[in-house]
């Protein structure tokens, strides 16, 4: 235990490989959310990123850069290719104490893809630009639950996550126990329809986003930046009413449909909580402006590019198969995939979804600077 945080939190990887069911060919979404989101990366970067407190060694160009929660590419790609582009520039329009002759120097970057020990990094790295080498771009894997340290104080100058924070260190256990308040027993999610439910699941994402903010102010070089991309809710938008949430609801249901016929167990469906919370903005503002080792440089909404869009029944169940292969196949067992995801098709056919007379969410978009002592 470390800060009343379980060290070893459960995992849950995106389906891996290239197949036609990955995640790498079925994170399209959230690709477009990266490239709405990309020109104000840049944009912190070169306003807020302090080149005065820059690596442990001054005779070395070196810029050190972790992304949270890489999963299997190819968005991470795009992420820090943006990320090394933009300090660049501002090293190119500033440059670094130390003289011209630090500015002849030429810049070098390591870069640290972080996710679960069980994710795909096999398929990561074959993936892996091939011209990162040539450009100064060196890279390795960071195996390890980022609720908790991974690096050593003051080595990093640039982190960023994106769609990872609304996954859960575990599903609280309260909504599991059959004589708990709030046990869930209607629903696979927080719907924030049952006010006990929802007082679980947040308090379990407030301790989750503490950890995760107190290990990277630990990890920060002062001066450095923490990029946080990401989902939340309106606050007053429950979850059920999103399309995102229906669609929730309805894999719930076919799970349910699955233990009437006996393919799994009344009790496994019972059990089954996603360890997903998606907060309401309060929520997320108080829990980020508690840690004071971080000033908030932008906590402000995006907009997401297919917001408008109405999803074909092939692109909803592809996105949802990627995103909760790990945690259902943990759950129920191997087998189970391709029966649960036929059925969910099935119902999306039989019940579309009405995308416009659901309510939407907030996709936002949040730049912390590591307080200088």
């Amino acid at each position: 235990m470390e800060n009343g945080i379980p060290t070893l939190s459960q995992s849950y990887p995106m389906s891996g490989g290239d197949g036609p069911h990955s995640y790498t060919r079925n994170s399209s979404y959230q690709k477009a959310a990266l490239e709405s989101a990309k020109a104000k990366i840049k944009e912190a970067i070169l306003e807020k990123l302090d080149l005065e407190n820059p690596n442990p060694k001054p005779d070395l160009n070196v810029y050190k850069i972790a992304d949270f929660g890489c999963s299997v590419g190819p968005n991470t790609f795009d992420v820090i290719q943006n990320v090394v582009e933009a300090i660049k520039l501002k090293h190119q329009r500033e440059g670094t104490k130390g003289g011209n002759n630090h500015k002849r120097l030429e810049l070098e970057f390591h870069v640290f893809f972080n996710d679960q020990p069980d994710n795909d990094f096999n398929t990561l790295f074959k993936t892996l630009p091939h011209h990162y080498h040539d450009h100064g771009v060196f890279s390795c894997a960071v195996p390890g639950s980022f609720y908790s340290r991974l690096f050593p104080r003051n080595s990093l100058h640039v982190g960023h996550t994106s769609y990872t924070l609304h996954w859960l260190s575990r599903a609280p256990e309260d909504v599991s126990n059959r004589n708990s308040p709030a046990w869930n027993k209607n629903s696979i999610q927080c719907t924030n329809l049952v006010e006990e439910v929802t007082d679980a699941y947040y308090q379990q994402f407030k301790k989750d986003i503490g950890a995760f903010l107190e290990a990277r102010a630990q990890e920060l070089v002062p001066g450095g930046l923490m990029i946080i991309l990401g989902q939340c809710l309106p606050d007053d938008v429950p979850m059920i009413r999103t399309w995102k949430g229906v669609v929730t609801d309805m894999i719930g249901d076919c799970l349910v449909d699955m233990a009437k016929s006996g393919i799994t167990s009344v009790e496994k469906a019972e059990s089954f909580n996603l360890p997903i919370y998606f907060p309401y903005f309060s929520e997320l503002k108080g829990v980020i402006e508690q840690n004071r080792c971080f000033s908030v440089e932008i906590m402000e909404e995006v907009k997401h590019p297919m917001e408008e869009m109405t999803l074909s029944i092939g692109f909803i169940v592809s996105k949802y198969r990627a995103i909760f292969h790990g945690v259902i196949e943990e759950h129920f067992g191997d087998g189970v995939m391709d029966e649960l995801f036929d059925r969910f098709s099935r119902k999306l056919a039989q019940c579309p979804i009405d995308f416009k007379e659901c309510q939407k969410d907030m996709q936002f978009f949040i730049s912390l600077q590591r307080i200088v002592d």
